[in-house]
């Protein structure tokens, strides 16, 4: 289960006298306020609580701390804004080459506790109102239980077809679901997706039916209220079901609509056409965290090296990683690894005739097959994106009296 959200948690890596006005007075506005004293302790934070909608820090006394805090917000996945107290010169000497979050806030000294709190109301109100690109802003709940709320996007993309992309998607989606997340899983292979035929769902409606269905009058639609709930429990929405009809699909606004469904699921699963289209790269740019299915043969390999080199281009490398599939054949993961150049995140093993059963009857490997290895290396997966891999590594059980080591 991903842990409650009772109130949005604001970090504060101040000086001392400074962190604990300030975290007082974000407690009385009914913020978690969380404070930490170095940026080691930032890590340690941040590898734990995942609801941090903020983090507060000292870039005017102390930028090389800033400055390593301010990396760590946008590590592993992560993309938290940060509210940095600055002056002229340090704002120079602040290292902030990544981009940074679109809602980085600075503010001078002499401030006030209380205008550091309206300033962390403003950001989280601003961060709810979504431009969807249609000319309508569509304004999430302004209750601060919501402001906390913050899923994760996650691609799965590889530019060469038959590695196990929509396999990859709709089985770490239904093993998410199945350990509690809540999650949307969007089909945007308008090309060749078939998410909805491998989960067992016929006439799912898409976003191109509701955006044709808006321009004649229709709602606006968020795309948590256009998908469909699969059997399972995860929540499905395709792009479009014909590879024609994807007129309407205006990229910026496909990857807006993702965006915002953050704010509704834990995880926004997106299983991506393998091309470097205009919708493809304006998702990239909303990913948290972007999943390449490779199997271990030479064209696999060859396509993968050149999406590093394309991903360095696209300022995308430091979120791309491997998930080797059909990890026991072919070349080794160690050989892999040194050719591509980009790590392992995760090994699926072949799945062999079970998953052929499971996409004939519409279901997934954790309905289906939940005892099978393969099922566990998806739940592996689950976990480790749900920062859980650590704490399984140092779990123990009892074999024949001894103590043994258990690894996700």
């Amino acid at each position: 289960m991903a842990m409650p959200v009772n109130r949005p948690a604001v970090a504060v890596l101040l000086p001392p006298l400074e962190r604990d006005r300030v975290a007082a007075e974000l407690a009385l506005g009914g913020f978690d306020a969380l404070p930490v004293n170095s940026a080691s302790d930032l890590a340690a934070l941040l590898a734990y609580r995942r609801d941090v909608v903020v983090t507060i820090l000292d870039a005017d006394q102390d930028p090389e701390t800033a400055g390593a805090g301010w990396a760590l917000l946008h590590q592993g996945g992560l993309n938290i804004p940060a509210l940095l107290i600055v002056n002229p010169a340090t704002l120079d000497n602040l290292d902030t080459s990544g981009g940074g979050h679109e809602s980085d806030e600075y503010l001078t000294r002499p401030y006030s506790a209380e205008s550091i709190r309206w300033r962390v109301e403003a950001m989280c109100i601003r961060s709810s109102a979504v431009d969807d690109g249609s000319g309508n802003v569509l304004t999430a709940s302004l209750n601060a239980d919501d402001w906390g709320r913050r899923g994760r996007v996650v691609a799965i993309f590889n530019p060469k077809g038959g590695v196990g992309k929509t396999m990859l998607a709709t089985n770490l989606a239904a093993s998410l679901t199945a350990k509690g997340e809540s999650v949307l899983l969007v089909d945007a292979d308008t090309v060749t997706g078939a998410v909805a035929i491998s989960l067992g769902m016929d006439g799912v409606p898409t976003v191109v039916d509701a955006w044709r269905d808006e321009f004649d009058g229709g709602p606006v639609m968020s795309f948590a209220e256009m998908a469909s709930a699969h059997q399972s429990g995860l929540r499905v929405l395709p792009l479009s079901s014909s590879p024609i009809h994807t007129e309407l699909l205006d990229p910026e606004r496909v990857a807006t609509g993702i965006a915002a469904a953050r704010r509704t699921f834990d995880f926004v699963i997106v299983d991506l056409h393998s091309s470097y289209s205009a919708i493809n790269r304006a998702v990239f740019d909303k990913a948290d965290r972007i999943l390449v299915p490779v199997t271990p043969d030479l064209p696999a390999i060859r396509t993968a090296v050149r999406l590093r080199d394309v991903a360095d281009e696209l300022g995308m490398r430091d979120r791309i990683a491997l998930v080797i599939n059909r990890a026991n054949t072919g070349v080794s993961q160690a050989d892999m690894e040194r050719t591509i150049g980009i790590p392992t995140y995760a090994t699926i093993r072949s799945a062999g005739p079970i998953l052929v059963r499971a996409t004939n009857e519409g279901r997934t490997l954790v309905d289906i097959a939940p005892r099978e290895g393969v099922t566990a290396d998806f739940n592996a997966l689950a976990d480790r994106l749900l920062g859980r891999e650590v704490a399984a590594t140092k779990a123990a059980f009892k074999l024949f009296g001894r103590a043994s080591a258990v690894r996700a």
